[in-house]
């Protein structure tokens, strides 16, 4: 048998030490700003844009910016925080100069003159978030042990939920709770929704100041010796060897067909339009392995955007096999962020009529339905470290998705609107483990020196559900339930329990194991 090439003092060093709750706490707080953030954005950014003169028709093209610019920022953030280090380490120098990019598009946001700047500057804050946000996944991979990274994730999970409760209703207690006005004069902002984003703004910079100034980073030496003591699982060996100039031609051949004959069919048969989103996006991919061919025919193996797309063509097997679960978690997500107010509103509320009372009132329980769910979320976070020590990692990411299934479901059986925050229950834990779960099993399969590209990469699968769901959701409640939104509940449910079923072909060694190990050693 061939002798072990470590010996058992190199195998201790090379073993990523356990950090305190406190370190781990002040690792993920930055988390709070930015997801205080995107929920800013998410909830009054609408607002803003019909305080400008944008159109219903208009709002979904305007938005259309934000998942772009997740597509195209994370992996890039992901490939350059790899290889950077500095004073501030590998990832921090991201975190903090997101973070100041994204409070001063916070700040100028409701004072945009025009509906076109408003526009220019979301996609300007999406992608300073972007920039931040990305290494914070990739943040917890590099200095966490795997048998800390389910609590590390989960941590982010509730920071996320505490963030998007607090912003998400900071309008309403500025203007419930302080007398700030919540009217305007018309194409102004409400002082409400400025003063909310000078609030927020200021807690995303501060929040991911102290994560910054209270955390530390592995040198690259330091990780390396890391990667010694343990090989990540999967197929990562597939990862090191390069995608071929003549695949990425013949790939990038049959996206092009596909995305002309599917545009050409959109035309010719007069189907949605938003139908062309997911074709032009078939041609954009198209257009991104030709440019990657031609940069492998040159020689430069080595170039940024080359080594981005051969990472995507060689991600590891079980990214693949989670990004499965991932497409799957997000649509149904998706499904319930697009139609939940149409939904309760028509079916539990009776009115279909934006100008009624009684669409208005439902309207506003959904924005505290969210809400709750959020913060439900934030509950749930604490007990998924518990949960994956029992169950592993999968168990309890699937038996969360169930219960998240069983949540959408419940909106067809509940006629009192009051009780759908019992459904939110069951929402809020499906969101807190979606949040922690699959990057916790994917961190575990990833090499250090590609941590940042990869999990770049792994937004792909958040992004695309999004776009496929903009483009078809409308066309399926339309063609096959009579535009009754209440049935986006249905395929929000069917969705998250395809996502729950796939996480049976996910490979993962299960953290179980840890718990037994742990047990017995403290025994």
């Amino acid at each position: 048998m061939p002798s072990d090439p470590l010996t058992d003092k190199e195998k201790k060093s090379a073993v990523r030490p356990e950090l305190s709750f406190l370190q781990i706490w002040n690792m993920c707080f930055g988390f709070l700003g930015i997801q205080m953030g995107f929920a800013l954005q998410n909830a009054n950014v609408s607002r803003i844009f019909q305080s400008l003169g944008a159109s219903m028709e208009e709002i979904p093209i305007l938005w259309i910016a934000a998942p772009v610019t997740g597509l195209l920022v994370q992996p890039i953030v992901g490939y350059y925080s790899d290889r950077t280090w500095g004073r501030l380490g590998r990832r921090r120098p991201y975190f903090l100069f997101g973070a100041i990019a994204t409070t001063a598009a916070l700040f100028f946001m409701p004072y945009a003159p025009g509906l076109w700047i408003a526009a220019g500057t979301l996609w300007i804050m999406d992608a300073s978030i972007n920039v931040s946000m990305e290494p914070f996944r990739a943040f917890v991979g590099d200095n966490l042990p795997e048998r800390q990274r389910s609590k590390g994730f989960a941590m982010q999970s509730f920071f996320i939920g505490i963030g998007a409760v607090f912003a998400s209703a900071l309008p309403w207690m500025l203007a419930n709770w302080f007398a700030v006005s919540n009217t305007a004069a018309e194409g102004q902002v409400p002082d409400s929704v400025r003063y909310a984003f000078y609030v927020g703004g200021a807690c995303l910079f501060l929040a991911v100041l102290w994560t910054v100034l209270t955390s530390q980073e592995y040198s690259p030496d330091e990780l390396k010796s890391f990667e010694r003591g343990s090989t990540p699982a999967g197929d990562l060996a597939a990862a090191s060897g390069l995608v071929s100039e003549a695949f990425l031609r013949r790939s990038a051949l049959y996206w092009l067909l596909a995305g002309l004959l599917g545009s050409a069919a959109v035309a010719f048969w007069d189907w949605d339009a938003q139908l062309l989103i997911l074709t032009a996006g078939a041609v954009l991919f198209a257009v991104v392995q030709r440019i990657a061919a031609s940069l492998l025919a040159a020689g430069r193996y080595d170039h940024g955007f080359c080594e981005v797309v051969v990472d995507l063509f060689t991600m590891p097997r079980t990214m693949r096999q989670l990004a499965v679960v991932q497409f799957f978690s997000w649509f149904a997500l998706f499904a319930m962020w697009i139609y939940t107010t149409a939904a309760v509103t028509s079916h539990h509320y009776g009115s279909d009529d934006p100008a009624s009372a009684l669409f208005n009132e439902g309207a506003n329980w959904v924005g505290v339905l969210f809400a709750a769910y959020n913060g439900f979320a934030a509950i749930a976070a604490v007990a998924l470290p518990f949960l994956a020590g029992h169950l592993g990692r999968r168990g309890a990411h699937g038996l969360c998705l169930m219960i998240g299934a069983a949540a959408f479901l419940s909106f067809f059986v509940i006629d009192d609107p009051r009780w759908l925050l019992a459904s939110m229950v069951g929402i809020g834990i499906a969101w807190a483990s979606i949040l922690a779960m699959p990057y916790a099993i994917l961190s575990v399969h990833l090499p250090a020196n590609k941590m940042g590209v990869y999990m770049g990469i792994f937004n792909f699968f958040i992004v695309i559900p999004q776009l496929v769901a903009a483009s078809i959701l409308g066309l399926l409640l339309r063609e096959l339930f009579a535009s009754q939104s209440i049935y986006a509940m249905a395929i929000a449910a069917g969705s998250m329990a395809i996502a729950a079923v796939s996480l049976i072909w996910v490979d993962d060694p299960e953290t179980v194991t840890h718990s037994v190990q742990e047990t017995s050693a403290h025994a």
